[in-house]
């Protein structure tokens, strides 16, 4: 190259060339180490919070449904609660010499002596089979016995 040729636009233009083109290179290179470096951050945190979430999932799963388990309970402890009052009430009202009286004429039939017993069979039972009017006229004992019996062979 002779020192004219160095000088020359052409030359000067290819040089001014070569050097934006390394600045350029340069520059997109720093950008690309920058972008990948925010995108390994991006990364590394995207991945903390995947195993936080998949760390939390079963603990919360396992509050979720021990939450709903307790609030079962407590709605069976209620209803628990309730049912041993209704009892309560009820062996009270046993204890009272005149609702027992009431309940054995009423559940039994019984009669105090000197009173005469009636059933009273409604009409609309007359249609039914003779089996169960037999039954309606029959003391209770004995269709209790009746209903052993038949539970009896049909547990054979």
């Amino acid at each position: 190259m002779s020192g004219r040729d160095r000088f020359s636009t052409a030359t000067r233009l290819r040089a001014l060339g070569e050097q934006t083109a390394a600045r350029v290179y340069r520059s997109q290179t720093k950008r690309q180490a920058r972008r990948s470096r925010l995108t390994g951050r991006a990364a590394l945190l995207a991945l903390v919070l995947c195993s936080l979430i998949v760390a939390l999932a079963y603990p919360m799963r396992q509050y979720v449904s021990q939450r709903a388990e307790i609030a079962d309970l407590q709605r069976q402890r209620e209803q628990a609660r309730k049912r041993v009052e209704e009892l309560r009430d009820l062996k009270a009202r046993w204890q009272d010499d005149a609702y027992a009286e009431q309940q054995i004429r009423r559940r039994l039939h019984y009669v105090m002596p000197g009173e005469t017993g009636y059933v009273v069979v409604d009409p609309g039972t007359a249609k039914q089979s003779r089996t169960d009017l037999r039954a309606a006229r029959r003391p209770w004992y004995a269709n209790v016995w009746d209903g052993v019996d038949k539970s009896d062979a049909s547990d054979q």
